[in-house]
């Protein structure tokens, strides 16, 4: 524990055998770990901590948001697929067929979810969340060469289930590393990259829709391929950049893990320390009535989400843009609900008030989708796309952060 701060760090703290007083004493019989802080001021303590906090935030979340913004493109890059002739390429396969297709992937990612937290503890997040990459960058792959509607429905499946793992995954490895009020903030930045996969995946799919022909392949199937072959190689580079649990992690020194579980057990989680998996925990989470109400208010939030994203480019095109323009016009709304979902994080963290940030928000997506059911107005209903994504994605991360608090 003697190894040296970073040179931004306050001063070195004293030794750990350094007196430190009874309330100090006491402290650390209740959190069961010695201070490296010891003797040090209020104002010290508190520039270690903010230090180590911005040391923390520039090693975990932008890759993880890279992470999802990968796993959101791809889950829904099919919408902009449908756009560039899809449907008729796989034996004019009918909007039904396109819809279960769709909805296959919703029913393996539901029902693989609660095994993933499992296999994450159990397997270290460095070898776990790479694996799940690499396979459903492959799947995406494979999409691009399918020539039916089993084909497609079969791939759609084995997306769901490789990529069940990521969002619910991470959420916990955050809880894992900060405290309650400084989850909300980094959620939602995290979060923040299914808006940009949507902003973002127009213009790709745009860009890559431009291939039709090369290979023999249409565009849309470049769009799969493409976009699966970038996930295989970020997945096979998260080896490297997603980092361990607290009590493992590598990049920190033996003081910074020591204050990392410190200030987690002061804030009273549980997770403060890497825990084995006990089937008490699966048991007590689905006897608990609060775990079911967060179930059905989850719901309502990702109900409209998947509604909104993967139908957006469809709905424009209705309004009489071309399908290179709807991808186009898709990406304002997106960018939009990204900022606002920061914001939210930021203000529900701040306010402690997240049920009320979700009711205000919703009632700003209530009046996006009710221009888009009540008026026949192309400006109206393109207005409505961007009050309806900045009522639906801020939602989605605070309410998580609200169950697990």
């Amino acid at each position: 524990m003697a190894e040296k701060l970073s040179s931004d760090a306050s001063p070195s703290p004293p030794s750990y055998e350094k007196d430190v007083g009874t309330a100090s004493m006491k402290e650390d019989a209740v959190i069961g770990l010695p201070d490296p802080d010891a003797g040090l001021s209020e104002g010290e303590r508190a520039s270690i901590d903010k230090r180590l906090v911005r040391h923390l935030d520039w090693k975990l979340i932008p890759w993880l948001t890279l992470l999802y913004l990968a796993s959101f493109l791809d889950r829904t890059n099919i919408g902009n697929a449908k756009l560039d002739g899809l449907l008729k390429d796989l034996n004019n396969m009918s909007n039904g067929q396109y819809a279960a297709a769709l909805s296959l992937f919703f029913v393996s990612y539901a029902g693989f979810e609660p095994l993933t937290n499992i296999l994450l503890k159990r397997l270290k997040p460095s070898v776990f969340i790479p694996l799940i990459m690499v396979l459903w960058g492959i799947v995406m792959t494979c999409m691009g060469l399918v020539t039916n509607f089993s084909g497609l429905a079969a791939a759609r499946w084995f997306l769901g289930m490789a990529e069940a793992g990521l969002f619910p995954g991470v959420n916990y490895y955050l809880s894992c590393w900060y405290k309650r009020k400084e989850i909300g903030i980094r959620a939602a930045i995290f979060f923040s990259a299914a808006a940009l996969a949507g902003s973002f995946g127009g213009l790709l799919a745009a860009a890559i829709a431009k291939m039709r022909g090369v290979g023999g392949k249409a565009g849309w199937a470049w769009i799969f391929i493409l976009e699966g072959l970038a996930t295989v190689l970020i997945g096979i580079a998260s080896y490297w950049f997603v980092h361990d649990f607290p009590d493992d992690a590598k990049f920190l020194s033996e003081p910074d893990r020591v204050r990392v579980i410190r200030r987690l057990k002061a804030d009273n989680q549980s997770s403060a320390e890497h825990e084995e998996f006990k089937m008490a925990y699966f048991w007590a989470a689905v006897k608990d009535w609060k775990t079911w109400a967060f179930a059905i208010i989850y719901m309502g939030c990702d109900g409209a989400l998947y509604a909104f994203s993967l139908f957006l480019p469809t709905i424009i095109t209705e309004l009489g843009y071309s399908s290179t323009k709807a991808n186009l016009l898709s990406v304002p709304p997106y960018a939009a609900a990204a900022v606002l979902t920061i914001f939210i994080g930021w203000l529900a963290d701040r306010t402690q008030q997240r049920g009320w940030c979700n009711v205000g928000v919703s009632c700003i997506g209530i009046v996006g989708f009710s221009m888009l059911l009540g008026s026949t107005a192309p400006g109206v209903k393109y207005a409505g796309t961007f009050l309806g994504a900045l009522g639906i994605y801020p939602c989605i991360a605070n309410t998580i952060v609200w169950c697990a608090k």
